[in-house]
């Protein structure tokens, strides 16, 4: 046991070193003054609200199609439900930039959404509509993923003793089993929030780069370091960090709080 400890503590100590090593390397780039100089530039400013609104657009819609999903997928068996299933999860491994080009050529004026349904959509193209539409893509898949695990983890026998003392399926499903699947679908949007924030590949094909009007935190790190203004890098990466550390912290108070997870009864 003592080589298999020694092995296991080694990989804790080297995992967490090398994330302690690149923040403090990424801090310790600029002295106090100039970061806090460079987080009051308008640029950062506008970055960081633009990454805010579109982030919350884009969470808003996740969770207005992804908890009827989830619940449809904890709760039904239908053919196909595998191939499906598998096809949510693919924005999640498939490279962002691929998934940007496939979102950019079914937009386009010579793409399917024209030619099929005579819509223009061109308009949602390199625009802060792209930026939310691509954020969404990927967020949505994230949130049906942990929501329909919250889901699965709740009994379907409440939502069935609530139909027999008078409520529809639709006020079971939000009066009963959204309730007892709160803690997980509350872990669930943070996540896909947290991944809205960061997104950066498919924003860039669907939004384009384009200061102060599709630059959210991760094109403004980008922009700026392409351009040699590391200082405005820095301090919107450093920002990106503390969200994503914040919303992290936000997880692990709600599932580290209690040893009863999502979804079971109160005694």
């Amino acid at each position: 046991m003592a080589p298999l400890l020694i092995l296991a503590w080694g990989a804790l100590a080297v995992i967490a070193l090398t994330i302690l090593g690149a923040l403090g390397a990424l801090i310790g780039q600029l002295p106090l003054d100039r970061l806090l100089e460079a987080l009051g530039q308008e640029e950062t400013l506008f970055a960081l609200l633009m990454s805010l609104r579109t982030s919350a657009l884009a969470l808003g819609l996740a969770l207005f199609l992804g908890i009827p999903a989830a619940w449809l997928l904890a709760r039904r068996r239908f053919p196909g439900k595998v191939l499906v299933e598998t096809l949510l999860d693919l924005p999640m491994v498939t490279p962002p930039l691929v998934a940007g080009m496939g979102l950019l050529f079914l937009l386009g004026r010579e793409g399917p959404v024209v030619g099929v349904l005579g819509m223009d959509p061109f308009g949602l193209l390199f625009s802060p509509a792209g930026v939310v539409l691509a954020q969404t893509y990927i967020a949505v898949s994230v949130l049906t993923r942990s929501a329909r695990a919250a889901f699965q983890a709740v009994n379907p026998d409440y939502a069935g003793q609530a139909a027999t003392l008078g409520l529809s399926p639709g006020w079971a499903f939000l009066l009963v089993e959204v309730p007892m699947a709160g803690r997980g679908l509350v872990s669930a949007a943070i996540l896909a929030w947290a991944r809205a924030l960061g997104e950066f590949g498919a924003t860039l094909m669907v939004a384009g780069a384009t200061r102060m009007r599709t630059e959210t935190l991760p094109m403004a790190v980008f922009l700026n370091i392409a351009s040699g203004e590391t200082e405005i890098a820095i301090a919107c990466a450093l920002l990106l960090l503390s969200l994503a550390f914040c919303l992290l912290l936000g997880i692990r108070a709600l599932t580290g709080g209690s040893e009863r997870g999502a979804g079971h009864a109160p005694a």
